[in-house]
């Protein structure tokens, strides 16, 4: 690691610094209902998709009923986008007559995008056509992310409110997530991209003659406007099978980083949206803090290991070893999934360094919307533990936390967990786990371990080495997504609701204070201590046995 790495790590954490209080104060004044620069140019289109969808905006839902109606936006947007797949063979904008997906496959596909996961198991070039890649993928890369911004947006007005049910409209912060924060920011970034080389055209595929004399066809597409709603969206689902380290989605070194600082722009900024909203910045920027930690000490940990073997051996030699690991720690924090390198062929506690930032549900900086109420999880249980520590009913903002609350809490916390370690021992003992695995012995196990934990964290990153494109995989996989996904967010807004209908205690001497270093160090106590307890052993099977195996020279 070389002081240019230095520098663009320090650059890298200076802008998400910079950029999180302008683009976080924008967000809070939209889900408050304020007027912005943006309601001259978009309103019209608001107020059309009201109309068009029938929708009274104004109209305040509990919990119930925006669970409801989120539920029913998600089962609806899994039934069309696998009915179009089963279609795509008869659908325009196919110059490569891409045949119908196969129906395991399509049911994963449509699964992972609406789950803001868009896990893979397919090679897009070779699978999805033109058509189905910018109308039902990208549509859903839009809806999904603006699905989980709408979450935090509902679990923090229930955090605020008092002696009231309602927590917000869903229709209304779908649209206004969609309208004036995804979309803006979708078509900057595209411009940049563009700029910086990557491809969009309705180009058929290209077949040209290599100077070796060999027949080759370069895919094409309409890669750079899909490039940057993933990257901003969180949804990291690849134009291309090689993903970020495919020249034509990602050209430069510049394109490289920009794509990294999209992926935690809205996730960074939404803790700072959080604290105008509270009323509590001084929280909100603790709960930064603690994100930006974690996220230095686990990439330090990452980058230290693979510097020590030098290996380039799967990494992105355009761009290398540094920005490889890099892209690997930004995008296993947050519920991405992009890659510039192959995660299998990093060092042991690198690629389990990748896996525990999953684990711990993706909260470094997390995915949009997703990061922040994860975090809120982990906050509540801190100060609940932190009020039974000191013999007083637990509080926090002015909300007393009671037994209702922590029970969801809980079942939010593990349901998840479990997922990911029942899965992975059912698919480590049976033959149909075990019939499409590469490696063996712990390297095979973490290829296991990171397909469960990247599917129920809606990551969708993949180790390489598995075959999940077979029907186990694919079924195994769509559970354990939308586990990931409602298990959280449901209990969630029960807890939303609970709160939204307490009244407000007002501080007193002996209330716990959010807002302070100490509180920060508790968290993060929390956060390790219950990820360590509840992973630790799997970790140990795979990443941690192979790195002191590799020290021995025995490698998988």
């Amino acid at each position: 690691m070389n002081i240019f790495d230095l520098l663009q790590f320090t650059l890298f954490l200076v802008l998400l610094i910079i950029t999180a209080p302008p683009l976080g104060k924008f967000m809070a004044l939209i889900y408050q209902g304020e007027k912005t620069w943006l309601h001259w140019p978009l309103q019209w289109l608001e107020r059309l998709a009201y109309r068009v969808g029938g929708v009274d905006e104004k109209k305040d839902m509990d919990w119930k009923e925006y669970a409801k109606s989120l539920m029913l936006f998600n089962v609806l947007g899994i039934l069309v986008l696998f009915f179009f797949q089963m279609l795509q063979g008869s659908l325009p904008f196919n110059p490569q007559n891409m045949p119908t997906v196969s129906w395991h496959s399509a049911i994963n596909t449509a699964v992972s995008f609406v789950t803001n996961t868009n896990w893979q198991g397919y090679s897009g070039e070779v699978t999805m056509s033109y058509f189905t890649q910018m109308t039902f993928l990208a549509v859903q890369n839009f809806l999904s992310a603006a699905v989980g911004i709408s979450v935090a947006i509902a679990v923090t007005r229930g955090i605020t409110r008092k002696s009231t049910k309602g927590i917000g409209n869903f229709w209304a912060d779908l649209t206004r997530s969609t309208i004036y924060v995804l979309l803006p920011l979708s078509i900057i970034f595209t411009i940049l991209l563009v700029g910086q080389g990557v491809v969009q055209t309705f180009s058929p595929y290209l077949d040209v003659m290599t100077l070796e004399g060999v027949k080759q066809t370069i895919p094409m597409g309409p890669a750079a406007s899909q490039v940057a709603i993933k990257m901003l969206g969180t949804n990291g689902g690849g134009f291309f099978n090689a993903n970020a380290a495919h020249p034509f989605e990602n050209p430069t070194a510049l394109s490289n980083f920009l794509q990294m600082l999209a992926i935690f722009l809205i996730p960074a900024a939404l803790t700072y949206t959080y604290g105008s909203m509270t009323n509590a910045r001084k929280h909100g920027w603790i709960i930064f803090g603690t994100m930006m930690g974690l996220f230095i000490v686990l990439t330090s940990l990452s980058l230290y290991s693979e510097f020590q073997t030098g290996i380039m051996e799967g990494k992105e030699t355009r761009f290398g070893i540094f920005n490889s690991v890099f892209f690997s720690a930004v995008t296993t924090s947050a519920s991405c999934g992009a890659v510039n390198a192959m995660h299998s062929s990093l060092s042991p506690l690198s690629g389990g360094i990748a896996i525990f930032n999953m684990m711990l549900g993706e909260i470094v900086f997390g995915g949009v919307g997703a990061g922040l109420y994860g975090m809120l999880l982990f906050i509540l249980l801190t100060v609940f533990m932190a009020g039974l520590m000191v013999g007083r009913t637990p509080e926090y903002l002015g909300k007393k936390i009671e037994g209702r609350e922590m029970m969801m809490v809980v079942l939010a916390i593990l349901a998840p967990c479990a997922v990911i370690l029942v899965g992975t021992a059912i698919s480590s003992v049976s033959s149909f786990g075990l019939s499409s695995l590469t490696n063996k012995e712990p390297h095979g196990f973490s290829e296991i371990l990171y397909a469960f934990s990247s599917a129920t964290a809606n990551n969708g990153s993949a180790f390489a080495g598995l075959n999940a494109n077979v029907p186990y995989y694919n079924i195994m996989l769509s559970l354990a997504m939308m586990v990931g996904r409602f298990a959280i967010i449901l209990p969630l807004l029960a807890v939303a609701g609970s709160l939204a209908q307490k009244k407000q205690s007002p501080a007193s001497s002996g209330t716990f204070e959010v807002d302070t270093p100490l509180f920060a160090v508790l968290l993060v106590g929390v956060i390790l201590i219950v990820g360590a307890l509840t992973f630790l052993p799997a970790l140990t099977l795979g990443p941690i046995v192979e790195h002191f195996l590799m020290i021995r020279g025995q490698t998988f």
